[in-house]
């Protein structure tokens, strides 16, 4: 489930906030599934352990998960279930292609959409 591209230039704190964001939205993380520890989570990744950690507090503070101590990082009962944007994602995508329009218009005009 877990894949970082170190390469990539999006941070991998980033990478892994939105592996689990994209879990929750597709179902495959539930609500009060208990992710892997974070020192255990790192090893198996490669990663200092302080980058998954930074990625679980941007997930605890978006309100993704809660860290218990004793039962580490849970997916919140409150997590937000994404399918309906992610489908009009999908058709918005779609109705950009057929108008021809580039990835960085698109990109732009959810932007502009988003701050109104």
């Amino acid at each position: 489930m877990w894949r970082i591209d170190p390469a990539s230039d999006e941070p991998l704190y980033a990478q892994l906030v939105a592996q689990v964001r994209l879990g929750v939205a597709h179902g495959t993380l539930r609500p009060g599934e208990r992710l892997p520890a974070a020192r255990e989570l790192a090893a198996s990744l490669e990663l200092n352990m302080h980058t998954v950690l930074r990625a679980y507090q941007v997930l605890r503070d978006d309100g993704t998960l809660e860290l218990r101590r004793g039962r580490g990082a849970v997916v919140a009962s409150t997590a937000t279930d994404l399918t309906d944007v992610e489908r009009a994602v999908a058709e918005l995508a779609a109705a950009a292609r057929r108008a021809g329009l580039s990835v960085q218009t698109t990109t732009t005009l959810v932007t502009e959409a988003m701050h109104r």
